[in-house]
């Protein structure tokens, strides 16, 4: 990798802030910071709606808070966009559709060990927008072929203006779409996603970033081909045994994994210490170690520290009924990432780093 990892900490991309200078100074706190996503400060900074800018055939519907996909628009734009396809420009998140990430490029990014973006990928995309008939465009086969590449040039044109900030950058997908191939009224099965997200994938410029805050299949992401994974480690409980030589090999061949072992819901976190969530995540290296022979120090060399969700709704408040303050969710995630340094610490000490 282009950086060493060692128990660095990042974050999700989304977060529930209103206040950017807020949210900027939380997410450059953090050894590897991001732009963050922040939906409550406009429509726009929504990462499907992000992501939507110059596809063909999308208009956003502001007053419902969607995205809008008409077949018979798509077909208009087609030939206007592929007139336009081979410039960056095409593909570059501009002001209006992200205030946040160009206030972001306008910090001094130099000094981290390296900087993050994100950007929604095509399966979650596919699966969310819908067209007249509210049928996903992933079943859109003319769509779906020109959504993976388009989505590919936008990962490539966010990657290259990150880099010009910082050399150590890379740009990870957010795929919690890739969730939903395992089921069986998808109509895109799990191999189809496979086939397309590994060509997909071969195709991004810098570090390959994956990151996935549903449920996971630890063995099959870690076969798309990427180079870094982010997931939600705090909700598999424990690391299951047949999921150790998957996570073994893919250390091995110098991968890293981001583990989100943070949980962001009221009700969760306030159990938990980082003391406990570090040896939670101490279980897991332990338990790949003991079924493959692979150093605990190298796993956590090659590990970064996270959050396990974004928080734009707090699950906890709701089950409990209780009566929060406003902005509960801010303070949630505030809390998360006071917790992140310690655990780093903690890990780094244990494992000599």
């Amino acid at each position: 990798m282009i950086f060493e990892a060692r128990c660095g900490t990042t974050a999700m991309g989304i977060m529930p802030h209103s206040d950017v200078e807020q949210a900027l100074k939380l997410a450059l706190g953090l050894d590897i910071p991001f732009w963050p996503q922040l939906p409550n400060v406009s429509l726009y900074e929504d990462m499907y709606v992000q992501t939507s800018q110059h596809f063909p055939g999308i208009t956003i519907d502001f007053e419902r808070g969607r995205l809008v996909f008409s077949t018979a628009r798509f077909q208009e734009e087609l030939e206007d966009y592929f007139t336009k396809m081979e410039h960056p420009e095409t593909y570059a998140l501009t002001t209006e559709y992200s205030r946040v990430f160009k206030e972001f490029l306008s910090r001094d990014l130099q000094g981290y060990k390296a900087i993050r973006g994100q950007i929604t990928g095509p399966v979650s995309f596919g699966f969310k927008v819908l067209d007249e008939n509210f049928k996903p465009i992933i079943y859109n086969e003319e769509a779906k072929t020109i959504l993976f590449d388009f989505i590919q040039k936008k990962v490539n044109v966010q990657y290259q203006e990150l880099k010009a900030k910082n050399q150590n950058a890379f740009v990870w997908v957010d795929e919690p779409g890739l969730g939903y191939v395992f089921s069986g009224l998808s109509g895109y099965n799990d191999q189809q996603a496979k086939e397309d997200y590994y060509n997909f994938i071969q195709g991004l410029e810098g570090p390959k970033g994956l990151h996935l805050c549903a449920d996971v299949n630890l063995p099959y992401l870690l076969e798309l081909g990427i180079e870094i994974l982010s997931f939600d480690a705090f909700q598999i409980g424990f690391m299951p045994k047949e999921y150790a030589w998957s996570v073994s090999e893919f250390i091995k061949k110098g991968g890293v994994i981001s583990w989100g072992i943070v949980p962001t819901e009221s009700s969760v976190l306030s159990i938990q210490t980082p003391e406990k969530l570090a040896s939670t995540l101490s279980n897991y290296w332990e338990v790949i170690s003991d079924n493959t022979g692979l150093a605990l120090r190298q796993i956590a060399e090659q590990a970064l520290i996270a959050p396990a969700r974004c928080c734009l709704r707090d699950i906890g408040t709701e089950t409990t009924g209780k009566c929060e303050i406003p902005n509960v969710e801010e303070k949630i995630v505030e809390k998360a990432f006071s917790f992140l340094q310690e655990i780093s610490q903690i890990l780094k000490e244990k494992y000599k780093l």
